[in-house]
């Protein structure tokens, strides 16, 4: 009876304890989120996003000046609206709204030039957006390859290449480049999107060399995938089916593979801080992954073969 009696003062003890850190690490969050980007201007280029609305719930609770782009005008003044009524107007600001589809390259400069006017300046910017496509090599037309390298390449770099002077004239900046672990690792029927993420990871490497002297910070964030509903079905199948070929993956959930927008928001703030060049948000299979594509390159391949064979033999409809 009284083994019972301290193993459930003792069970008390740990959620006690566990309850209390947590309830400090979001009061650090908090503050960190208030001294980190309060008053500054931060730009999120897809704010429609589940991951976009969770960075700006959380950067204007810490009282940034935001400038909130999508392609829905319509959504962005409902974001807008709901992020004034669920805060506190003496602490935090108005969003300014731009709407930007990266997707209509022709109307990018000029989207630039309002950006530049909403508030005379830039601190941080955040590139969020991003268009995903899973097909066959063959299956996929020029077209869409250059949609998808607009929206993922061509659409960021031509922001930056807009705001870049501003930044340097101001000789401060953060540049946060929210890209898939697909800029450093291919997987199988993601060519036109891999190849999109690979050239934006060099561009953003090369930029933060170049821009360094300026007191310019330039911050890659590369994740498995973002969980949100719509890709709890999709993506984390596709996953699995990847990465346990050949048993990489053992009695590991597809969904462990992923992040939830929180966390990535979250991580993003605290980058912001910390000024960390290069964060890999991956769980230790495709941490070792990168591993084993980099020293045993031909292991991977046949890796990646045999991935394609499973995936193709579970998608087979039956006779």
């Amino acid at each position: 009876m009284r083994l019972d009696v301290a193993s459930v003062w003792l069970a008390l003890s740990v959620v006690a304890v566990a309850a209390g850190v947590f309830y400090l690490y979001s009061l650090i969050l908090r503050h960190l989120a208030k001294t980190t980007v309060r008053n500054k201007v931060v730009l999120i280029t897809d704010s429609l996003s589940t991951l976009g609305n969770e960075c700006a719930q959380l950067f204007h609770t810490g009282g940034a000046r935001l400038i909130l782009c999508g392609s829905n005008w319509e959504k962005l003044e409902t974001l807008a609206e709901r992020l004034m009524t669920e805060s506190d107007p003496a602490l935090t600001f108005p969003p300014k709204l731009v709407e930007l589809d990266f997707s209509n390259m022709e109307s990018v400069p000029e989207v630039i030039s309002e950006i530049l006017e909403c508030y005379g300046c830039l601190d941080v910017l955040i590139f969020n957006s991003s268009m995903k496509v899973k097909a066959p090599v063959q299956c996929l037309s020029l077209e869409m390859d250059r949609i998808v390298m607009d929206v993922n390449y061509f659409g960021p770099i031509t922001l930056v290449k807009g705001v870049l002077s501003s930044l340097i004239c101001r000789r401060s900046g953060h540049i946060l480049l929210v890209n898939s672990i697909q800029g450093k690792l291919t997987m199988p029927f993601r060519a036109t999107y891999a190849a999109s993420k690979h050239a934006v990871q060099a561009f953003f490497d090369c930029l933060r060399a170049e821009v360094q002297e300026y007191g310019i910070t330039v911050s890659t964030v590369n994740h498995t995938f973002i969980k949100t509903p719509s890709t709890n079905s999709a993506d984390e199948r596709s996953a699995k089916s990847v990465w346990t070929a050949k048993n990489m993956v053992c009695n590991v959930k597809p969904n462990s593979l992923g992040v939830t927008p929180k966390e990535m928001a979250t991580e993003l703030l605290k980058t912001l801080s910390s000024k960390k060049k290069e964060i890999l948000m991956a769980h230790s299979i495709p941490t070792a992954a990168l591993y084993v594509r980099s020293l045993f390159p031909n292991l991977f391949f046949a890796i990646m073969a045999t991935g394609v064979r499973n995936t193709a033999a579970v998608e087979m409809p039956d006779d």
